[in-house]
């Protein structure tokens, strides 16, 4: 078998129980045994529509009025009141004016009784503002609120259905473009993985025309470890948006890395993330080859798993020098040329682990919670160009990986999160692909989880 042909064959791996269950006599069955039916999530295809069915708009204010326009422009079916037994794409719960827990029952309440008219893989997105310690203890009771409501909510839709929230900082108004782009992405079939989750949008971002299709022409963008799995998706997907995209990965998996850059008609580098001029050569490529870098992903990890008590320096240290240390030293190179400093993007993937800690991962956890901090840091560091970091955390992701994993080990770890199911690595790739977008200039330090909302962790 030609490398091509294996890397496509590894793409996105089926759930073959999920669809069993979906249709048919496994439906009936599985209905009957009380067994869990996950639904065949709606992910995005170019030229689909952006959700399926009207958009209720709730809540009282200019705030609402103001999203509602946005979705008009989008040329979207809204509606500010809800009319029974009218089937929904989306409801969206403008909630930007909030000053006392008392002022969520109307807009609670109005949500509560249009969530049966929810068709199939629909979408909740609230929109509020963060709880600070500079607000009186009502309006940082009100707004922290909104957490509790959304995490619980995503927890009891069914259907493929999710609900998610963004948080604007400051004083930024709820149609602000980086709350809008946040919005889009919620509300589209690139989140489909994607639940009980909140972004936060931190400054206003640009008021630019955006090619929603082609949101990253024009932008060239380096994934590290791109050979196959999760790294081969990501690239895939900035190419499909438009990206001219180098692919990074160590020669050992030169024949893959080649199959990928044939087919996304981009550019292979053979590079071991670790050594020390790795930031300096992935710079040099992309000048040389298009004169520009603008976006990078930094996916290459490796897991060497083992108790703590049974851990070698071997292990410990590999880990370690795959999945930040080599992050930290190539941002230094990336956030000290000349070539990077405007309007820059880095997004790392991180992982549950690193949130939620794992048995006999505490190097990896160590790394992956150490991406963590080493995106917030960063992010002050990128605003005076307007480059934002982010980094993605994903759960149980159907990778060769994650098919090693026993059989019953891996039916429970797929089955423990609110959408029932493992998610697919074109579902991290689209969560990358929104950050790495013009539109979410105003959307930075944030920590996504890819993961259906798996019940460990925030």
């Amino acid at each position: 078998m030609s490398a091509e042909k294996n890397t496509a064959g590894l793409r996105d791996k089926a759930d073959k129980y999920t669809e069993f269950v979906s249709r048919g006599l496994g439906k009936d069955l599985a209905k009957r045994l009380g067994l869990p039916q996950p639904a065949i999530l709606r992910r995005y295809h170019p030229g689909a529509p952006l959700v399926e069915g009207p958009i209720l708009v709730i809540g009282e204010g200019a705030g609402p009025d103001a999203v509602a326009k946005v979705l008009l422009k989008w040329q979207q079916d809204v509606r500010r009141h809800a009319t029974p037994k009218q089937k929904l794409g989306a409801i969206v719960v403008v909630l930007d004016e909030l000053e006392h827990p008392d002022q969520l029952s109307d807009a609670m309440l109005t949500l509560g009784s249009a969530l049966r008219d929810l068709n199939k893989n629909a979408r909740v997105v609230s929109i509020s503002r963060t709880a600070t310690a500079r607000d009186t203890p009502a309006v940082a009771a009100a707004r922290n609120g909104i957490d509790g409501i959304i995490r619980s909510l995503a927890k009891e839709l069914r259907a493929g259905a999710s609900a998610n929230g963004i948080l604007l900082a400051n004083d930024i108004s709820a149609d602000s473009p980086s709350a809008m782009s946040a919005l889009r992405f919620f509300l589209s079939g690139r989140s489909a993985f994607v639940d009980g989750q909140f972004l936060t949008a931190s400054t206003r971002g640009e008021n630019a025309e955006t090619d929603w299709e082609k949101p990253l022409n024009g932008n060239v963008a380096v994934v590290t470890g791109a050979a196959r799995g999760i790294g081969a998706a990501i690239a895939r997907t900035l190419a499909r948006d438009g990206a001219r995209v180098i692919v990074v990965d160590v020669p050992v998996a030169g024949d893959h890395l080649a199959a990928v850059a044939n087919e996304i008609h981009g550019t292979a580098l053979q590079l071991d993330v670790t050594t020390h001029d790795a930031g300096e050569r992935i710079l040099e490529h992309a000048i040389a080859r298009y004169g520009r870098l603008d976006v990078v992903v930094h996916n290459a990890g490796i897991t060497r798993d083992k108790l703590l008590a049974n851990m070698d320096a071997a292990r410990w240290d590999s880990v370690i020098a795959v999945n930040i240390a080599s992050q930290l030293r190539m941002n230094e190179v990336f956030l000290g040329s000349s070539d990077f400093a405007q309007n820059s993007r880095i997004i790392s993937v991180s992982s549950t682990s690193g949130i939620a800690g794992n048995r006999g991962q505490t190097n990896y956890a160590a790394s992956k919670a150490g991406v963590i901090g080493m995106v917030r840091a960063t992010a002050p560091l990128l605003a005076q160009g307007g480059g934002t970091v982010n980094a993605v955390a994903p759960g149980f992701i159907e990778t060769e990986m994650t098919a090693k994993i026993p059989f019953a080990t891996r039916e429970v770890a797929r089955r423990l999160n609110s959408l029932q199911q493992g998610g697919k690595p074109s579902d991290v790739a689209e969560a990358i692909a929104f950050f790495a977008q013009p539109g979410a200039a105003g959307v930075t330090a944030n920590i996504l989880r890819v993961c259906g909302q798996n019940l460990v962790g925030q």
